[in-house]
């Protein structure tokens, strides 16, 4: 096969796509050709994926380094905001896959040639301001309980947070506004990206359609959302490098599970 072959999106159309009914099986489904994915292509999926914990571990001695310690737990978590993005390769080699096309790593930067790369970036920086708002929203919060005063040590910190009552109050309110970002970036991305590099539509589009396969598939796709968070939180535990194995897996479901949450259009 050519390794120089890319899919184009489909013609340009405004209409909303046609949003199914999904139940429990589909989510199992979506899993298992996500994991089939990620064991047909462990070389490339890892390739791209070590970039997200390699990023991670980055911001995690970059922070302790600059004295910044109460932002390490917002950092990390907060990270997993952008996941939607950093996926969009694993999106294509899916579905590259999926039509039995080559495979190669290169092909999971063909979205660079993509009609649909403008609403793709502009999507992405979305996320990234969501991700820096949630970092100035997770220091107000700290500041908050405990004021200016940046902790010594790491130990200090962690003291501080469990045996104080600021502490409690810093791990409650910080753990549900965290919670209501990443429910906002899940309800508007869920099924934004893969709709993007299958049809060139545009950003109010995807995210209308996002937020109509939420709304049609309510349980479900809470019930998704915490698959998501528990493997993103499994995955974080080894200093976010099990993030190598969880992000692929997770990012490779997506793709497939957008594929039965939207109805094909025909061509």
């Amino acid at each position: 096969m050519s390794t120089n072959d890319m899919i184009m999106p489909l013609a340009r159309s405004d209409a909303l796509p046609v949003v199914r009914t999904i139940g429990f099986h589909d989510l199992r489904q979506a899993l298992m050709k996500g994991l089939a994915d990620f064991l047909a292509m462990p070389t490339h999926v890892l390739f791209l994926s070590l970039i997200y914990p390699i990023v991670g571990v980055t911001l995690w001695f970059a922070t302790a380094g600059l004295d910044l310690l109460a932002l390490l737990y917002p950092l990390a978590t907060g990270f997993a905001l952008l996941g939607p993005f950093a996926a969009i390769g694993l999106y294509e080699l899916s579905r590259r896959r999926e039509k039995h096309l080559d495979t190669s790593w290169q092909h999971a930067f063909d979205v660079m040639h993509s009609p649909s790369l403008g609403p793709i970036l502009l999507l992405g920086l979305l996320l990234v301001v969501l991700f820096l708002t949630w970092i100035a929203v997770a220091h107000a919060i700290y500041v908050a309980n405990f004021g200016f005063h940046e902790p010594e040590t790491l130990d200090a910190f962690i003291s501080k947070v469990l045996t104080t009552s600021a502490g409690h109050n810093l791990i409650v309110v910080g753990n549900l506004v965290g919670a209501a970002f990443a429910l906002f970036v899940f309800v508007i991305s869920v099924v934004s990206f893969p709709l993007l590099l299958e049809r060139d539509v545009g950003m109010a589009v995807a995210m209308t359609t996002s937020l109509k396969a939420v709304a049609a598939n309510p349980l479900v796709m809470m019930c998704w959302a915490a698959i998501i968070a528990g493997g993103l939180l499994i995955g974080s535990l080894p200093l976010l490098v099990g993030l190598a194995v969880v992000m692929p897996i997770l990012g490779h479901a997506s793709w497939h599970l957008y594929r039965r949450v939207i109805e094909p259009r025909e061509v």
